[in-house]
């Protein structure tokens, strides 16, 4: 059975001015999730679920699924702030769904095969799609083994200053033991800085591994997940902003003993529209990809 992508398209893309999800950043109005999808095709998923908000849906169709009707099949199921278990209610003032744990659970109806977990406007480059792949098919039929693409932490700086990201530590053999979150990354002179508990300034090594929220997972992931979802509603579920994350869960199942996680090395360059004025170097990256044979200039 070829493994699904699990594509998080239900963002609001308050900070980038717009629905950045169906924003045309190729040669022919291609999105990133086009890329994604691309991809995802010629490492040999089988299908795409999307999650996305309800009240999108008519332009998602529109826009997106249409593309894809003769290439892959394709499923929307949908993230809302209501979708929780019985006996619990949305706090008053809540304007927001409960992060990205939340939207990956709103999956469990139609996904029943190993799956990946992407961001719909992050660009992970084709290598990590292929070793997300290959582990995913190694792992059809078993439980509780998981992965995740460790980027290069040098493969994901921006141009324009400083970035946070999860710093992934490994045991011998490359499963994941913890992820750390450092602040304040940044080349300087050839190097890569971030600031520590302390703020003193400690160098990092390029190639060090870090999450770009890139998974791996088989089908009772759903179950952890609603459990999880349980237990943090009961601590959390009356905060207005509190959220649930992947790293979270991933982190506790592992510390735990329930689950492994393996670091998947790519050498793949992420890049992603965070701010408005992201966008004219993703497109500029993606013609260099296009120049470079890595990408036709129309997809689909």
């Amino acid at each position: 059975m070829k493994p699904t992508l699990f594509v998080l398209a239900a963002g609001m893309g308050s900070r980038y001015g717009g629905l950045k999800q169906l924003d045309g950043l190729g040669p022919n109005g291609e999105t990133i999730m086009d890329y994604s999808v691309f991809d995802a095709l010629r490492a040999g998923f089988g299908k795409i679920v999307f999650v996305i908000r309800k009240d999108f849906e008519d332009d998602f169709r529109k826009v997106v699924l249409a593309k894809y009707a003769d290439k892959i099949p394709c499923e929307v199921c949908f993230q809302s702030i209501d979708k929780i278990p019985a006996g619990f209610v949305v706090p008053e003032g809540r304007t927001k769904p409960w992060g990205t744990n939340h939207a990956v659970l709103m999956g469990k109806d139609v996904i029943k095969e190993p799956f990946a977990v992407i961001n719909a406007d992050d660009f992970y480059g084709k290598e990590s799609f292929e070793v997300l792949a290959d582990f995913l098919n190694s792992v059809s039929g078993k439980q509780n083994e998981y992965c995740m693409a460790g980027y290069r932490v040098g493969n994901t700086l921006s141009e324009n200053g400083s970035v946070n990201r999860g710093v992934c530590q490994t045991d011998a053999e490359g499963y994941l033991t913890d992820v750390v979150e450092r602040i304040n990354i940044e080349e300087t002179n050839g190097k890569i800085y971030f600031k520590d508990e302390q703020g003193e300034t400690v160098e990092l090594a390029p190639n060090t591994p870090v999450s770009m929220n890139m998974w791996g997972f088989t089908p009772e992931y759903f179950d952890y997940s609603e459990t999880a979802l349980i237990q943090f509603l009961k601590e959390h579920g009356q905060e207005p902003k509190s959220e649930i994350y992947i790293p979270t869960v991933v982190n506790d199942l592992i510390k735990a003993g329930r689950v492994t996680c393996k670091v998947l090395d790519t050498p793949a360059k992420w890049f992603g529209v965070t701010y408005a004025q992201d966008r004219e170097k993703v497109v500029a990256k993606i013609a260099e990809l296009i120049e470079q044979g890595v990408y036709p200039r129309k997809l689909f």
